[in-house]
């Protein structure tokens, strides 16, 4: 996710069928139109991911039961059950419990995505009888997105002996590229959420949670909201997304720029990251991770790269150098080792927060970046492949024994 929104929200009100009639002040707004990310569900390819992993039921039940709802608080029930379902569910066909529900690779991260769009799709244009205000509807989505990205369910055993990690993943992105992108970031997340591995120092739980490809989410918080209450808790954590061809990263360095590739809805955003108490906010934060201990395991059949590379405009100046090993003081941030997109954000982000939470010195934290997931040669149709999945499972592999390297190297 490097360099390659904000949700466009309300596109504007739906169309009215029939005569016009003068609207009561009081009258609930109508529902809005279906986002650009939501809309892209109708296309053959999501069609055929959820057919084929068995998640294509998912979003009709919530619909029956948004109309079974006689309150906006049964309603808001409805959406906290099935949202957290679906994580659930997620969580468990990439582990392999219960029925496959078709034949579509168990790791695979696609059906959560597209279940969620339709799930959304369902609550932004629904118009119960007893009428939604825009606040009430923003509150239903918010529950939704919360619940089914596993946000609203990290929790780790009490008791003495056990490490505790985070780890966080996308949703696909550049879907207009190609419609059937995977994001090995968020295949990792299901695949290792709730699981424990064993380190020379003893076992680790692995807790996880997966954020929109959305410039707005992470205006609005998203990141800090999500994290905040865990990261005094834990051991260790890292964020993670999809970088570059051939390799992981371990970024060394996030930079305070966002440099405005369009998101998941088409919108893109240019500045400085926006964080409360900007007064206070740090060009640069750094990683906390063990990074040379990463580097030099053998973890896996990609190679590992400690990143060190920055673009920063120096201090004085006012134009953006490369910067191969690290920003210089003084200097403004253009893009971190991650880049300017959504990965370096959240990288910063998170990294920020440990360092306001006053964890620098005893949180080991940062951002890794994976390889691109790619299908074979020659395949440009078909929605899965032999080598697609391989590719798949072993970045998954590859990234849980960089967890167990970094625990037991901190």
């Amino acid at each position: 996710m490097i360099s390659p929104r904000v949700r466009l929200g309300l596109l504007g009100l739906a169309l009215l069928t029939g005569f016009a009639t003068p609207t009561a002040a009081s009258a609930a707004p109508a529902a809005p139109s279906p986002t650009v990310e939501e809309q892209r569900l109708d296309r053959a390819a999501p069609q055929e991911i959820l057919r084929r992993s068995g998640f294509d039921a998912l979003a009709l039940r919530l619909a029956r039961a948004l109309d079974s709802a006689r309150s906006y608080g049964q309603a808001r029930r409805a959406v906290t059950r099935e949202g957290s379902r679906l994580w659930q569910h997620a969580v468990d066909r990439a582990q392999g419990r219960g029925p496959a529900g078709g034949a579509l690779s168990r790791d695979d991260d696609r059906p959560l995505y597209w279940a969620r769009l339709g799930m959304t799709r369902e609550v932004r244009t629904w118009e119960p009888a007893f009428g939604l205000t825009d606040g009430q509807r923003a509150g239903l989505l918010d529950e939704l997105e919360r619940t089914s990205r596993g946000q609203s369910a990290i929790r780790y055993p009490h008791g003495e002996g056990l490490k505790r990690i985070l780890l966080t993943g996308f949703d696909p992105f550049t879907l207009d590229r190609d419609i059937r992108i995977s994001n090995p970031s968020g295949a990792t997340a299901l695949a290792l959420d709730g699981t424990v591995i064993e380190t020379a120092d003893g076992p680790a739980r692995i807790e996880t949670a997966v954020f929109p490809v959305r410039w707005q989410d992470f205006t609005e918080g998203t990141v800090e909201r999500a994290l905040r209450p865990h990261l005094p808790e834990v051991d260790l954590f890292t964020t993670v997304s999809q970088g570059r061809v051939g390799r992981f990263d371990i970024e060394r360095t996030n930079g305070a720029w966002r440099g405005g590739f369009a998101d998941n809805d088409t919108i893109g955003r240019t500045g400085t990251v926006p964080v409360a108490d900007p007064a206070s906010q740090p060009q640069w934060t750094t990683t906390t991770l063990p990074h040379a201990a990463i580097v030099a395991a053998s973890t896996g059949r990609f190679p590992v790269y400690d990143n060190t590379s920055v673009t920063e405009i120096p201090a004085g100046g006012s134009q953006p150098v490369v910067r191969p090993d690290g920003p210089t003081p003084g200097s403004t941030a253009r893009a971190g080792g991650g880049g300017d997109y959504l990965s370096n954000e959240i990288a910063y982000r998170a990294t920020l927060l440990r360092d306001r939470l006053g964890l620098h010195d005893t949180l080991p934290g940062g951002h890794v970046h994976t390889p691109v997931l790619q299908f074979s040669a020659g395949n440009t149709t078909e929605i899965t492949d032999p080598e697609f999945v391989r590719n798949r499972l072993d970045i998954i592999a590859q990234v849980r024994t960089i967890l167990k390297v970094a625990a037991e190297a901190s």
